[in-house]
């Protein structure tokens, strides 16, 4: 509803249009307002543009509302044990979700008991990574939609697991128009029958205000499909101006039920899928700042995964040239500056590969770039660009990092899943595509690679690049081997806080299987150390090289201990004692 006092000539914020336009929107009348006996009921409508003529309208009057769903069900908070259904009906009745293993033979059920017509119930004690069939209703009225082949969900795999995981992204999407309807069309033409595993939504999910009726339109009935049998995790962009409605729509993982640290807010959470880490953030309506609740929860949580793949998400995007200017403080109340200054420099600490973002109305993906915290001006490729290339496996190659702080992070503004605006330059410096387009991405992640694409309206990939991760090589090396002179054995690139042994033979170069893998020495083989790693991965041994060694050939290797029956080992190396 528009704010202020509404004439004839006010118009309305939202517009119902398609197949929409079939559909009732219930309103129930507070009893208080009505008198025994005749009550008149007046009821008006209102156009939401000036250039529209036609506008009509059926009324109806229930004394109880039909036993019909409104809206739903819905996919929420997934884990690799369970999943929430929700679904929201006219009337109100208890609660019942049927499940199984196939259409026609859902032998189990939950019910939740109690007269509501927003129904949540969860699911518990399933099978991980596990598709099962469901359907929805009440104990007395039975089934009132599902049990058949378009009603189904697959639950997480545990934590960890390394299997092909494909995601779907939008941004700016709440426009319940025919823009967003091509998007989504696209989207599913492209899929196929190839499963969603998750979706994210980026904010500004539902025009002009997210109240309850704009997210009936711009989500509920624009993503049925999708809703029903993909886990859906949003984030809150601006427009999400009835906080309640938001918050009351979905059910976030705020104690940690998902994966990651509890953050005790609805606002920031965090899950994990498969061998990725995902981390949504509230840039717009909680507090930014350096030791704020969110930030100090964001780096417990950072601290705590061992997830091969980090992807943070939020509203407003720390670099953009598009229809808002990320250089401009003014812009967004300084909330891109804030995620820019104050967040980035913690994402960054602790390796997070991927950050998604909308709010500007196109499409801009950076280079894979480390420590831009300022303004564009301040920008400097030779230090903070690691790759200047396209990302592209058959072009420049792909974008190359390993585990750890400060590899290279890739930022993507997505914000034209719904429209595209004109203004701004399009021509932020981190930034090696930037497009005036429609569309949504594509995230796919298969154990080490991670591929994104930027499908347009049209069905056609416009930018697309591959990230590869692992672990940093484990390089040893040493000062000189000098007949009764000390030297100093290094290693680098071993994990933080981990043991590394400095092995040698006189006998040979191997190979030798032992229960890390190939050595490349022959036994007999003589240890030094351990050696704990410090912060930046660096292990050194200071030795004295005996006297009579000089003139014997020397076999040298490290090995890192990463747990119990779990450790790799260095470069080998074969020297000469001077």
């Amino acid at each position: 509803m528009p704010t202020g006092t509404i004439g004839y000539r006010t118009y309305a914020r939202s517009a119902i249009s398609g197949s929409s336009e079939d559909l009732f929107y219930p309103f129930l009348i507070d009893p208080g307002l009505l008198v025994a006996g005749t009550n008149v009921l007046a009821v008006e409508i209102h156009q939401s543009d000036p250039d529209s003529s036609d506008i009509s309208f059926d009324l109806a009057l229930w004394d109880s509302p039909p036993d019909e769903l409104q809206r739903g069900p819905y996919l929420q908070l997934g884990t690799d044990e369970g999943v929430r259904i929700r679904w929201r009906t006219f009337s109100p009745s208890d609660s019942v979700v049927w499940y199984g293993s196939a259409p026609g033979n859902l032998t189990q059920s939950v019910s939740v008991p109690g007269g509501v017509i927003e129904h949540d119930v969860g699911l518990t004690g399933l099978q991980a990574d596990t598709l099962y069939y469901y359907a929805v209703g009440s104990s007395a009225g039975g089934i009132l939609v599902g049990d058949d082949s378009d009603h189904f969900f697959r639950t997480h795999p545990v934590p960890g697991t390394s299997r092909p995981v494909r995601i779907w992204a939008l941004g700016d999407s709440g426009t319940a128009n025919a823009d967003a309807r091509a998007v989504r069309d696209a989207y599913q033409t492209y899929t196929g029958s190839v499963h969603t595993d998750l979706w994210l939504m980026l904010g500004d999910n539902a025009y002009e205000n997210g109240e309850d009726v704009e997210y009936q339109l711009a989500v509920f009935e624009t993503y049925p499909e999708m809703l029903r049998k993909s886990v859906l995790w949003p984030t809150r962009g601006n427009h999400e101006n009835s906080s309640a409605v938001y918050y009351g729509n979905f059910s976030m993982p705020t104690q940690g039920q998902a994966g990651g640290v509890a953050s005790g807010s609805e606002a920031f959470y965090s899950f994990d899928f498969a061998n990725v880490h995902f981390i949504c953030l509230d840039s717009d309506a909680t507090s930014r700042v350096v030791g704020g609740p969110m930030l100090t929860w964001l780096e417990n949580d950072l601290a705590s995964t061992t997830q091969d793949w980090i992807v943070a998400f939020w509203h407003h995007p720390p670099y953009t040239k598009g229809s808002h200017d990320s250089d401009d403080d003014s812009d967004s109340s300084g909330r891109m500056r804030d995620m820019r200054q104050n967040v980035l420099p913690i994402l960054e600490d602790y390796g997070v590969d991927l950050v998604l973002s909308g709010h500007s109305h196109s499409y801009e993906r950076s280079f894979l770039i480390d420590g831009h915290y300022g303004y564009s001006s301040s920008f400097d490729p030779p230090t903070m660009q690691l790759d200047g290339g396209d990302g592209r496996v058959g072009g420049d190659g792909a974008y190359q990092k390993v585990f750890g702080p400060h590899a290279g992070t890739v930022y993507c503004v997505a914000g034209s899943s719904g429209k595209v605006s004109s203004s701004g330059s399009l021509n932020h410096p981190v930034m090696y595509s930037s497009q005036r387009r429609l569309g949504s991405l594509i995230l796919e992640v298969d154990q080490l690679q991670l591929d994104l694409k930027f499908l347009d309206e049209n069905g056609v990939v416009q930018d697309f690049f591959t990230l590869l991760t692992g672990d940093a090589p484990l390089v040893f090396s040493h000062t000189g081997l000098f007949a009764g002179f000390l030297t100093s054995l290094i290693v680098n690139g071993a994990g933080p806080g981990n043991d590394v042994y400095f092995l040698y033979s006189l006998t040979g170069n191997g190979p030798t299987q032992t229960q890390f893998g190939i050595m490349d020495l022959t036994m007999p083989v003589i240890q030094i150390g351990p050696v704990t790693a410090n912060s930046q991965g660096q292990a050194v041994r200071t030795s004295m090289v005996p006297g009579p060694a000089a003139g014997k050939t020397v076999y040298l290797q490290a090995l890192e201990w990463q747990g119990p029956g779990v450790g790799r080992f260095s470069n080998a190396l074969t020297e000469v004692v001077q």
